[in-house]
């Protein structure tokens, strides 16, 4: 049977079982129930622009997006983005999802911290934000009913969110702090880290290697 929640069917196709499972046995409650959230935001929010997502793409986005701030899918070689986007690429690989599907899924993640683009892209792109940006930043809840918002929010409570949600990005991407320049994540870093300045864009190119 399927589940339905604020008018919202989530998918119960395997993929979406196998995802869920995933991201229940290795992640904490937080990460899932606000990647939950996002998935159901995210479709509450396509419905008012218009777009008809993929349900089950858009559900991988949201369940992996946030992979790269537990420590099992950590690489500290790149920006935390690309850490859950590379799992869910491979996750839909394994499951005989075509590489335009992949790569459109990757894209959806490794964007889903940067302002405007995303909105120009495919509805699944669009719709990962959109649920990103309503759950963590407030935007646009007022394209959503107070009922809209209660039932999701009983679903998948947000118990002192806001505190426990920036600590996890702290926590995500403290130990590659160089990760974060140009992005969004540099002010998180700058509100644990008094002394933390972000990589100035002006420095790096009037210290570059061109000798003028």
């Amino acid at each position: 049977m399927h589940e339905v929640i604020a008018g919202i069917t989530v998918p119960d196709s395997p993929l979406v079982v196998d995802a869920t499972e995933l991201v229940r046995d290795t992640t904490n409650e937080l990460i899932y129930n606000h990647s939950r959230r996002v998935f159901l935001f995210g479709s509450l929010r396509a419905r008012a622009l218009g777009l008809e997502p993929d349900p089950e793409l858009l559900y991988v986005a949201a369940l992996f997006h946030d992979l790269g701030l537990v420590q099992k899918y950590k690489n500290l070689g790149q920006r935390f983005e690309l850490d859950g986007a590379g799992q869910a690429r491979d996750f839909l690989s394994s499951h005989g999802f075509s590489p335009a599907e992949a790569s459109e899924v990757w894209t959806a993640i490794a964007l889903h911290t940067t302002p405007e683009v995303p909105y120009q892209m495919s509805p699944v792109i669009a719709s990962t934000t959109a649920g990103v940006e309503a759950d963590v930043l407030g935007i646009r809840l007022d394209s959503m009913t107070a009922d809209q918002i209660t039932e999701v929010t009983a679903a998948h409570p947000r118990p002192d969110f806001k505190r426990r949600i920036l600590q996890a990005f702290f926590e995500g991407f403290s130990d590659r702090t160089e990760s974060t320049f140009g992005t969004v994540n540099a002010d998180v870093l700058e509100h644990f880290l008094p002394e933390y300045r972000h990589i100035n864009f002006v420095s790096v190119i009037k210290e570059s290697a061109w000798i003028e």
